[in-house]
Order: C-alpha cells, then structure tokens, then sequence
C-alpha cells in the first residue's frame, strides 16, 4: 500500500445504471446475479424528465444519459438532488459534437451552431443536471481519458470524506464518430451513478473501504464476471465501472472480492466492499 493513513469507511447509496441493453439498475442488478436477461431489441436513448420537454428533445445523448442515472440514483437514496454536491464523469465529453464542429470548421464555420457549441463543452452535462434540479451545491466535471472512472470515483471518495457530506457520482459516455475512431475506441451508451455518503442510512445498498495501490497490473481493468458484463467490457471508459456494479449486485450478506480501479499504469485505486447489513 502506498497509503499513509486508512481512509474512513463510505457508504453507497442509490446505485443507477443505464445501457441500451441493460436499461436501468433493476435489470442491470439481475442480469449480474445471473436472474435475468439482456433487453431485445435494446431501448432507445433515456428521456430525462429533469428537462423541460424542448430540452429534453435537444439534448445530445451525453446530457441525456447522464442525467438519467443521475436522477435515478438521487430517487433512490431519498435525498435532495438541490442539496448534494456531484462529480460528472466523462472521459470524452461528446465525442459527436466534437466531430460536428471539427467538420463544419474546416468545411463551412459561418453555419456552426451554438446550440451544439454550448453542448460541446465537458461540464455540459453537470450543467443541465444543476439548472434542472436548482443544485447550488458544488459540481465538478472530472476527465482522466481511459482512467476516469477511477479518477472522479476518488475525487468523490475525497471530497465525502472531506466534507462528511454526502456526493452524487456520475459516469458517463458515448462512441466515437469520424476521424476520432483513428485515436480512441469509445462504443455504445453507458452511463453509472451512485451516491457515496459518510454515514449509514436505510438507503445503505454497500458500505467500502479504499485505498491507493501501487501494482504492476493496476493499469488492466477487473475481468467481468457474469455474462452480462461481458458484452458491456471495453465499449467505452466508463466499462471500468463494471466490476463495482457486478460487485453491488451480489455484495448481499458477505463482503465482495477487492477490487482495483486503474489510475495510471502503476496506480490503482482499492475498493473492498461490504453488505449494508
């Protein structure tokens, strides 16, 4: 361990998932136990009714998925979406828009358009999330390109812990369009939330410790488990969320294996979950 205090034991409360195949945490949650099937034909993109209904239609598909997990997730826990600080994860922002702009500035720039300009930014989605929701708490947009999940999963671990109050976590992102294929492999939708607590509450779905390690294989991402996992690993960045969400799922009555998110190719972030009981 690398570390040189143990950090303080945190709570998970409200987990949320969304993928075409697996739309929403409650068939996500059987498909990982091995209790249920992936959704076919798979959904269609979520309809956040944080948005008013012309926001709602166009918003791209990064706002929508983001904020879908994100308003599940603050449902579940019981609490207050104005009240709770979150942290917006995205290795990629909206790699769409990016390859829009990037398209018509090289091909016509008068005819660009700053609706998706606005929409092209990395807080974008965190954005929308604190407009809709009257969220005067703090928010933060964390990328760290394929270690991202880990990274705002620290970041959140950090401020929790820092500020003994509760923080909605949020992880999201989409595929690549255009020449951007030729750099990064980003497929599919998928989008994770939870929200990490100080304290125990009867919304407690897991309880974790962490740490920092230090470990030759820490840049390689958990293996999935169940066979729903498996056709979700390495769509897109946010896929290194799996083995914590396999973990949620059947976490019920035992402490789950550890578990190590890549930050670097040398550095890992330890997770060691326990039953909420």
């Amino acid at each position: 361990m690398s570390t040189t205090a143990t950090p303080p034991t945190l709570y998970i409360e409200g987990p949320a998932f969304w993928t075409p195949t697996l739309p929403g945490w409650v068939a996500a949650r059987a498909a990982f136990r091995g209790e249920g099937t992936l959704t076919d034909p798979p959904a269609k993109r979520p309809s956040p009714q944080v948005l008013a209904p012309a926001e709602r239609r166009r918003a791209p598909d990064t706002v929508a998925l983001a904020l879908e997990v994100a308003a599940a997730a603050m449902v579940a826990s019981g609490r207050n979406a104005a009240d709770v600080p979150c942290v917006f994860i995205s290795a990629h922002g909206d790699l769409s828009i990016n390859d829009y702009m990037c398209s018509t500035l090289a091909t016509d720039p008068t005819v660009l358009s700053p609706t998706r300009f606005h929409n092209s930014v990395h807080n974008a989605a965190v954005g929308y999330w604190t407009i809709g929701t009257g969220c005067m708490a703090a928010s933060n947009s964390v990328s760290a390109y394929e270690n991202s999940f880990a990274a705002g999963l620290l970041e959140a671990a950090v401020q929790c812990a820092a500020d003994q109050s509760p923080v909605l976590l949020v992880g999201y992102d989409t595929p690549t369009v255009g020449p951007l294929t030729s750099v990064t492999d980003s497929r599919g939708l998928l989008a994770v939330a939870m929200v990490i607590a100080p304290g125990r509450t009867e919304r407690t779905v897991a309880a974790f410790d962490w740490s920092l390690a230090s470990s030759g294989t820490a840049g390689t991402p958990p293996a999935p488990r169940s066979a729903a996992a498996a056709t979700l690993a390495g769509i897109n960045p946010m896929a290194d969320a799996l083995s914590l969400f396999e973990s949620l799922a059947q976490v019920e009555g035992s402490a789950g294996v550890p578990i190590q998110l890549p930050l670097s190719g040398s550095l890992a972030l330890r997770l060691q979950l326990h039953s909420a009981g």
